[in-house]
């Protein structure tokens, strides 16, 4: 598992500390093993998880701008989780409604010792967080209108919103446009690239205008 994970990261361009690949190791590990009871995500080899979840999370990380982020709708902690050990140095927040994933997530952060993780659960538009964020991300997890809808409450002035999406998502922005042109703009839309997994991936990043 050590080999692949290095030769997926490596394809990727992403340098991790052997500290931090054993602790991404160690999150797949607890997603396959939590999955068998809790069912947390759809992808059952371990091997598969490399690619489509660690690797899939990692690729956002040259995007990162700022110190404070907040995953909402973060699932088993992705991509919360493996940016959180990449990047020791910035504070995540771990937002999902459903109790078994934060107890995951909470577990986790036990276990490999990252103080730089606060697991809550919440509905995003419930939660008033002490201070705004330098960046809201979102995998998979709404259309970028209902994304923007539910956080705006969230980011800073200077704050962007980071959706991980599939397919390039020509309707999405379409309503984006027609819902939310004149207060928010596409300040980016990157192609990433996920050595080992199917498909297309882009990421949107998202600011206030002004």
């Amino acid at each position: 598992m050590r080999k692949k994970l290095d030769q997926l990261l490596a394809q990727a361009g992403i340098e991790l500390t052997d500290q931090q690949l054993e602790q991404q190791l160690t999150l797949v590990e607890q997603l396959n093993k939590w999955n068998k009871a809790y069912n947390l995500t759809s992808v059952r080899d371990p091997e598969q998880m490399l690619s489509r979840h660690i690797v899939d999370s990692l690729v956002v990380l040259p995007y990162l701008q700022g110190q404070r982020f907040i995953d909402v709708g973060t699932g088993p902690g992705l991509p919360g989780l493996p940016l959180a050990i990449a990047r020791p140095d910035c504070e995540f927040v771990l937002l999902d409604s459903l109790g078994k994933r934060i107890r995951f997530i909470r577990q986790v952060c036990h276990q490999l010792q990252l103080t730089n993780v606060t697991a809550v659960q919440s509905r995003v538009e419930d939660y008033q967080p002490d201070s705004k964020f330098d960046g809201v991300i979102s995998r998979a997890f709404a259309s970028l209108n209902d994304m923007l809808s539910w956080c705006r409450h969230l980011p800073g002035a200077q704050g962007r919103y980071l959706a991980l999406k599939g397919v390039y998502p020509t309707e999405e922005l379409a309503q984006f446009e027609q819902t939310f042109g004149t207060e928010f703009e596409i300040e980016a839309i990157n192609r990433l690239q996920v050595p080992g997994a199917e498909g297309e991936r882009h990421l949107v990043i998202i600011k206030t205008r002004g």
